[in-house]
């Protein structure tokens, strides 16, 4: 396992709409071992491989529940409406106020290829679409109201 560079928003890889996995093997299970290591060292909740430079629709979301592992998702259904603050460790040091669905339900593929369906609310729902929308080339920032700089805790 390693950790990857994550690709800031000018890159054009993040405006990339993003191929489907066909191959469930070691590459795409060293991708995900690296994208979870990636995102912890970064004190994110999610990242997406064009993050990382690879144009695949693989997402990681960290919860307090554990990891999840998304290969191909796809939104099935969407409920209700939130509206909040958000992020993204491919825009540093910037913060934008984000509508999202409350509820989102979604199927996707876990690293063996097998099919799952999810429910996600609140903020579990907010990371889904957030790290989904990645995958299709937009960011947080298209969609973000009062947009503001924020410090970096590294800085």
């Amino acid at each position: 396992m390693a950790l990857r560079y994550v690709v800031q928003v000018g890159d054009e890889v993040l405006r990339t709409p993003c191929e489907e996995v066909r191959k469930f093997d070691g590459e795409l299970a060293a991708l995900l071992d690296d994208m979870k290591d990636t995102v912890r060292k970064e004190n994110g909740a999610g990242l997406a491989a064009p993050q990382v430079g690879i144009s695949k629709r693989v997402v990681v979301i960290d919860l307090d529940e554990g990891y999840f592992e998304m290969i191909n998702p796809k939104i099935l259904s969407v409920k209700g409406e939130q509206t909040g603050p958000e992020g993204c460790l491919s825009v540093k040091g910037k913060q934008g106020v984000v509508t999202r669905p409350n509820k989102v339900k979604a199927e996707y593929r876990d690293r063996h290829g097998r099919k799952h369906t999810v429910t996600g609310e609140g903020f579990f729902a907010r990371c889904m679409c957030h790290e989904f929308d990645h995958l299709d080339g937009i960011l947080y920032i298209d969609k973000a109201t009062d947009i503001v700089d924020v410090k970096d805790d590294e800085e």
